[in-house]
C-alpha cells in the first residue's frame, strides 16, 4: 500500500522541522518521481529556509548535463542504478551547493522493465560533507503509487541521515 498523503506531508514536515534544527540546506534530483520529493518538501510552509531547489533530469542527458552524472557511469550500470542515484546525489550536492543532496532513480511502470531491472525498482541515495548512502527498493503498486513509495523513501532516507547520532 503506497504512502497517503497525510503520511508523506508528515515525512516532509520531519525532514524540515530536522533540517531548521540542524541549519542545513537541502536539495533533490529526482527521474521517476518527476519532482514529487521537492513538491513535497515545499508543501511545508517556512521550506524556503532550507530547501533551495532541485533537479529533475528524466532523460539521460540531462543527469549528465544538470547533475554532472558522468556518461561512463550511465553506460556501465544503467540509469537505474545505484551508482547512478549517488552519482546524482552528489551533481546535485555540488551544483545547487546545498549540505545535503537526495536522489531518486527508478522504473516506475507500468512498462520499462526488465527481467534484471523490473516496474518498482528504485534507488535512493543522499549525499553529503560525511558521504553517500543508497538504499535499493522494490516497489510493486501501479505508477503513481510506485512514485509515492519512492518519494517517501527519499524523505526518509534524508530523515535517516539528517538524524542526530545515536537517535
Amino acid at each position: 500500500m503506497p504512502p497517503t498523503d497525510e503520511e508523506l506531508l508528515d515525512l516532509a514536515e520531519r525532514v524540515g522541522a530536522t533540517c531548521r534544527a540542524s541549519g542545513r540546506t537541502l536539495a533533490t534530483a529526482e527521474s521517476c518521481t518527476g519532482g514529487l520529493v521537492a513538491h513535497l518538501i515545499t508543501e511545508v510552509p517556512g521550506s524556503s529556509a532550507y530547501f533551495l531547489g532541485g533537479l529533475v533530469t528524466y532523460a539521460d542527458g540531462i543527469k549528465t548535463a544538470l547533475a554532472d552524472v558522468p556518461p561512463q557511469v550511465l553506460e556501465a550500470h544503467g540509469a537505474v542504478s545505484a551508482q547512478v542515484a549517488v552519482a546524482m546525489a552528489e551533481g546535485a550536492r555540488r551544483r545547487l551547493s546545498v549540505d545535503v543532496a537526495v536522489a531518486v532513480t527508478g522504473i516506475a511502470g507500468p512498462d520499462g522493465g526488465t527481467d534484471t531491472k523490473p516496474v518498482g525498482l528504485t534507488y535512493v541515495a543522499v549525499a553529503d560533507v560525511e558521504g553517500d548512502t543508497v538504499r535499493r527498493h522494490q516497489w510493486s503498486d501501479d505508477r503513481s503509487g510506485n512514485k509515492r513509495a519512492s518519494a517517501a523513501a527519499a524523505l526518509s532516507l534524508v530523515l535517516e541521515r539528517l538524524a542526530p547520532s545515536g537517535s
